[in-house]
């Protein structure tokens, strides 16, 4: 399991970084880890080096999670460095999307092209579920709004076994730094290439938000997955790695 070392503290990412082909870094969203990754990881390493990180606080690594994107876009921008991963393409679910849209305005020079999952131009949070979390509860019934209702049972009971074991604070953290995040009025000025892939039954970043995204991204194209809910990369990971791989082969 390959650990990085970054300012004394140590943060766990999955893949190969010394793999060839077009570094892929994949970003998982508020209160996630690597393994929302894993069929991206199992799969796309034919065409690409996809390699899947745990944010600060999160998962495996150390650190602490932040209420602003910036510092996760910084620690990306370390990571990458240390691992000379340039240019790479920049992958981001939800939080991680928003991560992905930053890191593109800040540095866009090192990039290859960005690829957005269930994210948006800004990233408003309920303030009911913003105070469950504070008070260290999971909202009722959040399952319901992180997958479709086609997704397996299996994938169900995974997803919410994962939730209980993370604690509330990094979600807190996550979604405030969500709530935070606003650059709609700078999204045209990012010309890089960008795939945006959204299911059309997400109830937390709903479809809107992608269209958005296809309509002020300059170079932005759209794929909606039928009946996939807002863990898309998850519910319909055939679908969703067939969009990626065929973007990754036009760049």
């Amino acid at each position: 399991m390959p650990i990085i070392e970054l300012h004394g503290e140590k943060y766990f990412y999955a893949g190969d970084a010394g793999k060839t082909g077009l570094p892929v870094v994949f970003c998982h969203g508020s209160g996630g880890n690597h393994r929302h990754w894993l069929f991206q990881l199992e799969q796309l390493g034919v065409i690409a080096n996809p390699l899947a990180v745990d944010l600060p606080g999160h998962g495996r690594s150390e650190g602490r999670p932040a209420e602003r994107i910036a510092p996760y876009t910084d620690w990306v921008r370390n990571f990458s460095t240390a691992l000379g991963l340039r240019p790479f393409v920049l992958a981001g679910h939800s939080m991680g999307g928003a991560i992905a849209l930053d890191y593109a305005l800040r540095y866009p020079g090192e990039l290859a092209g960005l690829i957005l999952v269930g994210t948006g131009g800004r990233l408003r949070v309920a303030p009911a579920i913003l105070d469950s979390f504070r008070d260290g509860r999971v909202p009722p019934a959040m399952d319901a709004f992180l997958y479709g209702t086609e997704a397996s049972p299996g994938l169900l009971e995974k997803g919410r076994a994962e939730m209980a074991a993370t604690p509330a604070g990094v979600f807190w953290a996550d979604f405030t730094a969500c709530d935070n995040f606003d650059i709609m009025a700078e999204l045209p000025s990012i010309t890089l290439p960008s795939l945006i892939i959204c299911g059309t039954a997400d109830r937390l970043t709903p479809v809107k938000y992608s269209r958005y995204l296809k309509e002020h991204l300059p170079r932005g194209e759209l794929v909606e997955v039928e009946g996939a809910g807002h863990m898309a990369m998850l519910e319909a990971p055939a679908t969703v790695n067939r969009a990626i791989a065929l973007f990754l082969e036009k760049l």
